[in-house]
């Protein structure tokens, strides 16, 4: 395999060591992990030969992955007759499979949550090589990426006697130069990338329904240390990424643990929104001799699974209720809420002043980040199946997993 680019996610380092293709789309909300995707600037639509299909594969089993981009290869994920994950390898010039990795894995996630269903979950990461795949049984797999041979596998129910999580694991892997950090094993844990081997786990929480964490972790630093960011099912946290010591914590009210779009550092702080709690500004700060936590702000309004963009200082989110919402970071005022009501979760990816948004009706929509008001520039259906898989968005490229496909679109047609 070709390889594009070394990927240094601590200090958000994306060096190219080919002019050939694109930058990648390596992991959860890509390349600096906070949904923008680098480049020129869109269009002001996504109608007409402004954007084309480029290939299509179908027939693919259900998945909530979001693709990831690497060099000449698209990767994704899939769940097969509810009892075998599956990861292929596409070439990403026309979508041809390259090679295909499986193992059995599935679970029957509670009933009130079964129409969401009960398939694989994680987007994974590449970095340098490998590709590192969340199992829903909770497992961590590397695979070479460029043969889809497996390289070590680590199972976190055996690992720490701990139960699987009743939404199987959902969080998706950070990699930095030291290691792969997960919520997993009724825990926050950091594994060596290169063995499998654990080491150190923090933030234990029991397992069961109180175990299950949704949200994935992010590099930041604040109050003048560096530190991963993880929000559990009930705070949120900063750990030393060498030690995995505790560094600060606040609680982070929801229902049923529901805290699951992803925190964005932003300045000393850290912005967050939980489903049946409220949105919020966490400001991180030295207080004598450790770091302290404390609210800067917080607003009445409930997140839900859609992590936010932040464009000049501002953070588009869609909450509970469906509306998209735009909230001075600043202030913590809300500038404007939408009267439109959008589908369950919608993935945004920010470039420049323009947001691009998958719906989980299969609708994408192109908006303006304009804190005066909502304003939407161009709408398209690109999939008629539901699309609950984060968009991957790399160069000219806009990378589409929905239930029953993957489909490459380019702008301009190129």
């Amino acid at each position: 395999m070709r390889h594009l680019a070394t990927l240094t996610l601590g200090a958000a380092v994306f060096a190219a060591a080919a002019p050939a293709l694109p930058a990648d789309w390596p992991q959860w909300r890509g390349p600096t992990r906070d949904g923008v995707a680098p480049g020129p600037a869109w269009p002001d639509t996504l109608t007409g030969d402004a954007l084309k299909q480029a290939w299509r594969v179908e027939n693919l089993g259900p998945s909530y992955s979001g693709p990831v981009v690497a060099g000449d290869r698209v990767f994704t994920t899939q769940t097969i007759d509810k009892k075998t994950e599956v990861v292929t390898a596409h070439d990403r010039g026309t979508g041809k499979e390259l090679w295909r990795a499986s193992w059995d894995g599935a679970i029957s996630v509670p009933f009130f949550a079964a129409k969401n269903g009960s398939w694989i979950r994680s987007t994974p990461a590449f970095d340098a090589g490998v590709l590192y795949v969340a199992g829903v049984r909770d497992v961590l797999v590397a695979l070479d990426a460029a043969t889809g041979k497996e390289l070590w596998r680590l199972d976190f129910v055996k690992e720490f006697s701990a139960p699987v999580p009743d939404f199987g694991f959902v969080c998706s892997p950070l990699v930095d130069a030291t290691g792969v950090y997960v919520q997993a094993g009724a825990s926050f844990v950091k594994v060596d990338k290169k063995t499998g081997k654990v080491l150190w786990r923090a933030l234990k929480d029991g397992g069961g329904m109180n175990g299950s964490a949704f949200s994935s972790p992010v590099l930041a630093r604040l109050g003048g240390t560096d530190q991963v960011v993880v929000q559990t099912r009930t705070k949120l946290a900063g750990v030393d990424p060498g030690t995995g010591k505790e560094l600060w914590a606040k609680d982070v009210p929801s229902f049923r643990g529901m805290n699951i779009l992803t925190p964005q550092p932003h300045g000393d702080g850290v912005f967050t929104s939980t489903y049946g709690g409220n949105t919020r500004l966490v400001r991180v700060a030295p207080a004598g001799g450790a770091l302290a936590a404390e609210d800067a702000w917080t607003l009445k309004y409930e997140g839900n699974m859609t992590s936010p963009v932040v464009v000049g200082g501002h953070a588009y989110v869609l909450g509970k209720d469906r509306r998209l919402v735009c909230v001075n970071l600043a202030t913590g005022k809300e500038a404007w809420r939408t009267d439109e009501r959008f589908g369950e979760y919608w993935s945004s990816v920010a470039r420049g002043d323009k947001i691009l948004a998958l719906d989980q009706r299969g609708t994408l929509f192109l908006v303006k980040a304009n804190p005066a008001e909502f304003e939407l520039l161009d709408k398209r259906k690109v999939c008629d199946a539901d699309a609950w898989a984060h968009l991957a968005v790399s160069g000219d490229e806009v990378v589409v997993r929905d239930l029953t496909g993957l489909t490459c679109w380019r702008w301009a047609g190129k």
